[in-house]
């Protein structure tokens, strides 16, 4: 596995994969590695004849009390992980090789941006988007991977592709679990054993929702209120949003006899969680 940490040196690289019409699959991370990621790497390595991963815990997407200086970092850790799964190559750059002195050009999807996270973390999104843009740009990857766990910002990456007409396949790779339903998250690190029950509240809800829809009720408010019940019956659970929307454009829907994302984002402790189903 190449390791970069430049942007001359991996667009170089880059352009070598690519040689010969190969099929360059990336998958964008910000370290701290779990199964989910590593399902990305294999659904990457299953369809494209080369993988590019980055690494890069991106200032620019966090709010000022959100918790960046916190954030789980090991390197060394996702660099064994990469290689066990064959990936070749790796981008860990520097904040000041992203965002050089001076930097005032972002990249914004207006509207989308202000939806579920993007509501709840003003600013997020317009960081989202600009390092996804870069990165592209850097990479140039025929496919991009991206979690399903993360629906909002797939939605949101979606548009910008199609906005700016960017080259890249855009694939959700379905939520990996724990085996008691917890969506993997590097965030999960920071849940003490008890708070790491109380986490389990977020994905009953979503199975309530599911279960009532499957039975029948196909009013979203009604089943809005089944899963916000049951995340407010455990009382250590801090709700900031349960929605029920069109994945495509994350408008809400009043109706889902046709289909619908149910999202959840709450606060267990000090660490927010989020999650969702595909209905």
């Amino acid at each position: 596995m190449q390791i970069h940490t430049t942007i001359p040196e991996m667009r170089a690289a880059c352009r070598a994969a690519r040689q010969g019409q190969k099929r360059l699959g990336f998958v964008p991370t910000m370290g701290a590695l779990h199964e989910g990621h590593l399902s990305l790497v294999r659904a990457a390595r299953a369809s494209c004849d080369a993988v590019a991963v980055s690494i890069f815990v991106n200032p620019t997407q966090f709010g000022p009390n959100e918790d960046l200086a916190q954030y789980p970092r090991s390197f060394e850790r996702d660099r064994l992980l990469l290689e066990k799964e064959n990936v070749d190559l790796l981008f860990a750059p520097s904040v000041e090789e992203m965002y050089p002195a001076g930097a005032v050009t972002w990249v914004t999807v207006e509207g989308l941006s202000q939806k579920l996270d993007g509501r709840s973390r003003p600013g997020h999104f317009r960081g989202v988007t600009t390092i996804v843009s870069k990165l592209f740009h850097i990479i140039e990857p025929d496919a991009a991977f991206f979690g399903q766990k993360d629906a909002a910002q797939v939605a949101v990456i979606r548009r910008m592709v199609r906005d700016l007409n960017f080259p890249v396949e855009i694939v959700a790779c379905p939520i990996v679990r724990e085996a008691d339903g917890l969506a993997m998250s590097s965030r999960n690190m920071f849940l003490d054993k008890q708070q790491r029950q109380q986490a389990l509240a977020l994905h009953r809800s979503l199975m309530l929702v599911k279960s009532a829809w499957e039975t029948g009720e196909t009013v979203a408010s009604r089943l809005a209120a089944i899963g916000r019940s049951e995340i407010e019956r455990e009382g250590s659970v801090r709700l900031d949003y349960f929605e029920i929307a069109d994945p495509n454009n994350l408008d809400p829907l009043a109706n889902v006899s046709r289909g619908a994302l149910v999202a959840v984002a709450a606060f267990v402790g000090s660490t927010r969680l989020i999650d969702n189903i595909l209905l």
